[in-house]
């Protein structure tokens, strides 16, 4: 059998992946697809950690620009995000994963908070870690948390679950005919604004190598193809995936 070719990742769930067809909250069957897909990936001997979203119940940006507090709005995005990683660890836990949650912003009561040793220890002893609460601070998105959290842990890849295949060269849910596009830089990404993720992360990404793979999250495997490094999705980094 072929090794995977990452041996740690972290994995990027937006939170309107988590939404499914459905456009708002948890939908279950995706929520459970992507449990039953960690499980045979960490099966597989891989370090997983996961960062989520929190879009398919509030946007901090979305809060501001109908006039709300734009800290107060972040916040309440922050929250969310921990609301699907609870979701998530129970999707996870019943199917004999073992995981922990860990906060950026502590709420002993239902999680960890979010320290880097504790976090590589429970990788290193089979743990899927999922991060929540973003980074803890107003003005970051979880894209960012992502990045950081991908730096802080040394992962090799982060793994970037969308609703769509790829990246495009305009919006695919817009255009019919837009193309997407199968390897890019991090400069591609900065200079031309694709929607991968934001320029902070991006940057960050860059300045610490790491690379970006951007795929389907509703076919089924696809978080397996990426990790075995087959060519699916758009992969972003110093060099073309090769």
């Amino acid at each position: 059998m072929r090794k995977p070719k990452y041996k740690r990742v972290v994995l990027k769930i937006s939170g309107e992946a988590l939404a499914g067809n459905q456009g708002f909250g948890i939908d279950q069957e995706t929520l459970h697809s992507i449990a039953e897909q960690v499980k045979e990936v960490r099966e597989l001997g891989v370090d997983v950690a996961v960062v989520v979203g929190g879009g398919n119940i509030w946007r901090g940006i979305k809060g501001s620009a109908v006039g709300m507090d734009r800290t107060t709005a972040d916040y309440m995005g922050m929250l969310a995000t921990v609301i699907n990683a609870l979701a998530l660890q129970d999707a996870l836990e019943s199917k004999g994963v073992d995981t922990r949650v860990q906060t950026a912003i502590e709420m002993r009561q239902i999680a960890e908070p979010y320290i880097r040793r504790r976090a590589i220890r429970h990788l290193e002893k089979g743990r899927v870690v999922i991060f929540a609460a973003g980074t803890g601070n107003p003005y970051f998105s979880t894209d960012t948390a992502a990045a950081l959290r991908a730096a802080e842990i040394e992962a090799d890849v982060i793994l970037m679950a969308k609703r769509v295949d790829g990246v495009y060269d305009s919006d695919p849910e817009v255009n019919p005919e837009a193309t997407r596009l199968k390897d890019l830089n991090y400069i591609d990404v900065l200079n031309r604004g694709l929607g991968v993720m934001d320029a902070t992360a991006t940057s960050l990404c860059m300045d610490n190598n790491i690379p970006i793979i951007v795929f389907g999250l509703t076919c089924r495997g696809n978080i397996l193809k990426a990790i075995m490094g087959e060519d699916i999705g758009t992969y972003v980094g110093r060099e073309v995936n090769g």
